[in-house]
């Protein structure tokens, strides 16, 4: 595995960082908390004059054409400026989901308006029950006619108020193997029976509840096979997962750089705070723990990319140490500042916020490690 960038993307990581530290400053951040819908609809226009929403969808459907690992690359950027709004969403549910199981048809359909800008799309998975295995899975869909009709609810779905398009896993078959019966539908966020609430979180970001009421969906929108969907779900699930370390990672390198140097302006008792050996060791695990965490966040989003073997317990043991090691990082962070750390007017307690959000996203240390240990038959 090569840790160095190539240049075209230490191009794409500097020109990412000057962007968003000019369109996506801090102040943004904290508006997009009270806005309604989350986003901006300039930056997010702009961004996709820069390519970015079709980064990697091929040439031939509208994108850049660039691989995944160029996609994490703009992801780390995207943590360190705490970019809010529906891009991750719109990549993992729409782009992704579509070029790992969709038919031609429905590519050419879809991906060229994704890459565009033109559509923001969500992925809805989860559900009441916070689980993320197949059992967990109980939004059912019944074949009426031509039709799929979906009832059930989803929770904890980013962003799901203002997309155009969501991708929902959802049952068609009960009983036997949990993971047989899944199938993923491409469902208009607008037709009737669909309905969303915001909800308040700690990251003050938009995760909705969505709840489908006899919502028809032609069976031409299913993505994959019917009752076949569980493993096309997983290999969303991978990339996914992977992009959230990703930002995590810029997440604690951005609270790391911020705590240093307060550390070294911050004058009590006649000097820096920076040269009390408590607050040293505290930078030194910080720096520590960003650094792990990029390691091994690299390695499984090399991994995914090379579809290699190791893959799922890469990803696994990436996501268990990138939730933990950034906990660490931004609670050392407000150890570092003291009580200003906590205030709503510094900036430091936005990325101890944002950091909870992306530690449970797609499980938890705990949950993650478990499934290590499964890997390895212990």
């Amino acid at each position: 595995m090569d840790l160095g960038l190539s240049e075209e993307q230490e191009l794409l990581k500097n020109f990412a960082r000057d962007f968003l530290e000019k369109e996506c400053p801090e102040q943004h951040v904290r508006d997009m908390e009270e806005d309604e819908q989350g986003y901006s609809q300039d930056l997010w226009k702009k961004m996709a004059e820069q390519g970015w929403q079709g980064l990697i969808i091929p040439d031939d459907q509208g994108g850049s054409g660039m691989g995944y690992i160029d996609f994490i690359i703009l992801m780390e950027e995207f943590g360190r400026a705490l970019v809010p709004g529906p891009f991750i969403p719109t990549a993992v549910g729409g782009a992704i989901a579509l070029m790992e199981g969709a038919s031609d048809e429905q590519k050419a359909q879809y991906l060229p308006k994704i890459a565009s800008g033109e559509q923001i799309w969500s992925l809805a998975h989860t559900e009441p029950s916070a689980r993320f295995d197949a059992e967990g899975v109980e939004l059912e869909a019944k074949a009426e006619g031509d039709d799929f009709v979906l009832n059930g609810t989803k929770l904890f779905i980013r962003d799901a108020h203002v997309s155009d398009y969501m991708t929902v896993v959802a049952r068609t078959k009960s009983g036997g193997d949990a993971e047989d019966g899944i199938t993923l539908f491409i469902v208009d966020s607008k037709s009737p029976g669909v309905s969303f609430t915001v909800l308040k979180t700690i990251a003050s970001d938009k995760q909705c509840e969505v709840k489908l009421e006899n919502v028809k969906v032609p069976k031409a929108n299913v993505i994959g096979e019917v009752d076949k969907g569980w493993s096309l779900y997983e290999r969303i699930a991978r990339k996914a997962t992977v992009i959230e370390c990703a930002y995590l990672v810029g997440l604690a390198q951005k609270d790391f750089e911020i705590s240093v140097q307060y550390a070294k302006d911050r004058i009590q008792f006649g000097r820096p705070i920076g040269s009390f050996q408590a607050i040293q060791h505290k930078t030194a695990d910080m720096v520590t723990d960003v650094d792990g965490a990029r390691f091994i966040m690299y390695k499984a989003a090399w991994s995914v990319s090379e579809d290699t073997d190791e893959a799922d317990i890469d990803v696994h043991m990436a996501k268990a140490w990138c939730s933990e090691a950034s906990r660490r990082v931004v609670a050392h962070g407000q150890q570092i500042h003291g009580g200003i750390g906590f205030t709503k007017e510094y900036n430091i307690q936005l990325f101890f916020r944002r950091q909870k959000a992306g530690e449970l996203a797609w499980g938890d240390g705990d949950y993650h490690r478990e499934l290590v240990a499964d890997a390895l038959e212990v």
